[in-house]
């Protein structure tokens, strides 16, 4: 008996010369639709699906490969008599090889305007149930729908005859993923539509962007996987101009520098070292930032990352190449620029889309056995009830230094002080056990720059201890939370130094 192969394809890359073999190979091309036209007019003999099922396409084409004698070609044991008797009863032959890939869903919900009947219309329902199908019944169906498995298919065919039940099951494996990764798209799409925001189910798919050479550790195995139609400001979407590949680290450091420059529409330059800001600086020009960003901390930016929020020009790109740096990260880099930076052998140099149009909805963390997801925090000091609690009333160049200190605190590991002029950042305190022990690390790495500065906490003070340490730097602005239940002891504390104390009503844990 003549062997069969399905093909109905959307994507047609190789798919003529993949026919075209499976011919001179002896098999019988079944197709339907636009694959079936594009074979015939390029020399190749086609059988019609319906002149299979003796039944014509219906319903504007939904239905045309539903149909016993197409799933019973692809569904029988080929080793079982039960199902050989039923299959010769009923005139089905078998279906050795399945080429199919599926409706542009996800091309058709990247179209700006899409409505909700284009995308419903490019749901695919027959080709996932024939790839179901195909790959469930591995051990006999070799399935394809990717065409970039065509070469191995047909070297095994010339070789041996047939494929070996190694591909098959590998082909069948990623059969599975790719119709659950279409579910997901379409679930995804249809739940965002209807308004859920926590499901009862959440299903995710990430495609892989790049194997990494190791992940947090040389010891660890790791990978970059990229969600679709995910952020356009996100690493995973950058175009890397220059240097060699991003390291698990170098990932995560990008982020956090991502997220922190997003908070500025003024020029802007922030220094990132192990996912913290150790230069935060803003001013009329993109190189007078960064100048102020390297003052921030001229120790620690070396061998960080830099994200910027302006063009790198030739003035900025001169500072830079004289650190050493991990990566710079900005909207765009002039030609002189990028020749610039570009003679620098291991630096990476990064373009991402800084327009606020396209943002992931959820923050999405893993832990052992589950998954966090939250809103991004996206809470700013308009959102918020500001007010002043003390008896003085900040300056403007004090309002300007809490802002400043306020963009970035939220941006720093728990528990975090930030102390800030009006440009720059002077000092950070990250992540320790205790806010008295993130003051005294910011104070001390200000060190006389303290004096007349702002200091902004992520969380409120539970005692006066904080206002005490910093009033004794030099501080006479604070920024914070507020909320304990002895925010009195620290007004008390404030009014009793003449520093000014704003609180913000919300506090921006990062842990």
């Amino acid at each position: 008996m003549t062997k069969r192969a399905l093909i109905s394809v959307s994507d047609k890359s190789g798919v003529l010369e993949f026919a075209k073999e499976l011919e001179a190979l002896g098999y019988e091309i079944l197709s339907t639709g636009g694959t079936k036209k594009h074979l015939q007019e390029n020399g190749v003999a086609v059988t019609a699906v319906d002149q299979v099922t003796n039944f014509p396409e219906i319903l504007g084409g939904r239905v045309k490969t539903l149909n016993p004698l197409i799933h019973g070609g692809l569904l029988a044991k080929h080793d079982d008599p039960e199902h050989q008797a039923q299959m010769a009863e009923h005139g089905i032959q078998p279906i050795e090889i399945v080429c199919v890939n599926l409706y542009p869903f996800v091309e058709t919900i990247s179209k700006p305007n899409v409505t909700i009947v284009d995308a419903i219309e490019n749901i695919d329902i027959g080709g996932p149930t024939m790839l179901r199908s195909a790959a469930k019944n591995q051990k006999y169906v070799t399935v394809i729908v990717d065409s970039n498995d065509y070469a191995i298919v047909l070297a095994e065919l010339k070789a041996e005859g047939q494929t070996t039940l190694e591909t098959r099951r590998r082909l069948g494996a990623k059969v599975f993923r790719h119709t659950a990764a279409y579910d997901s798209y379409i679930s995804n799409y249809l739940t965002e539509y209807t308004g859920e925001e926590f499901p009862e189910q959440m299903t995710l798919t990430y495609e892989l962007k790049q194997p990494l050479r190791y992940g947090e550790n040389p010891h660890q195995k790791a990978a970059f996987y990229q969600k679709h139609l995910g952020s356009d400001f996100s690493i995973a979407s950058a175009e890397q101009l220059h240097g060699k590949e991003l390291s698990y680290n170098n990932i995560q450091d990008a982020n956090a520098a991502l997220q922190i420059i997003k908070e500025f529409d003024a020029p802007a330059a922030v220094a990132v070292k192990h996912m913290n800001p150790c230069g935060v600086g803003t001013a009329e020009t993109i190189s007078e930032a960064f100048a102020k960003a390297y003052e921030a901390d001229s120790t620690s930016i070396f061998g960080g990352i830099i994200a910027l929020n302006r063009e790198v020009d030739l003035a900025t790109a001169e500072q830079l190449a004289g650190i050493f740096l991990e990566i710079i990260i900005a909207p765009a880099f002039t030609a002189e620029a990028l020749e610039k930076l570009s003679a620098k052998k291991n630096i990476r140099l990064l373009t991402i889309s800084f327009a606020q149009e396209k943002r992931d909805a959820f923050n999405i963390v893993s832990v052992e056995g589950g998954l966090l997801v939250q809103e991004p925090d996206r809470f700013g000091l308009k959102d918020g009830e500001v007010k002043v609690v003390t008896d003085r009333e900040p300056t403007e160049e004090e309002w300007a230094a809490m802002k400043l200190g306020w963009s970035v605190v939220k941006h720093v590991k728990s528990n975090a002080i930030v102390v800030t002029d009006d440009k720059m950042t002077l000092g950070v305190g990250a992540g320790q056990m205790n806010r008295v022990g993130s003051a005294k690390i910011a104070l001390e790495q200000a060190g006389e720059k303290a004096k007349g500065a702002a200091l902004a906490s992520d969380a409120f003070f539970p005692m006066n201890d904080t206002v005490e340490t910093a009033a004794k730097a030099g501080i006479t602005a604070i920024i914070q939370t507020g909320g304990s239940i002895k925010d009195q002891d620290s007004i008390d504390k404030a009014n009793e130094y003449g520093i000014t104390m704003v609180f913000t009503g919300v506090r921006n844990f990062k842990h």
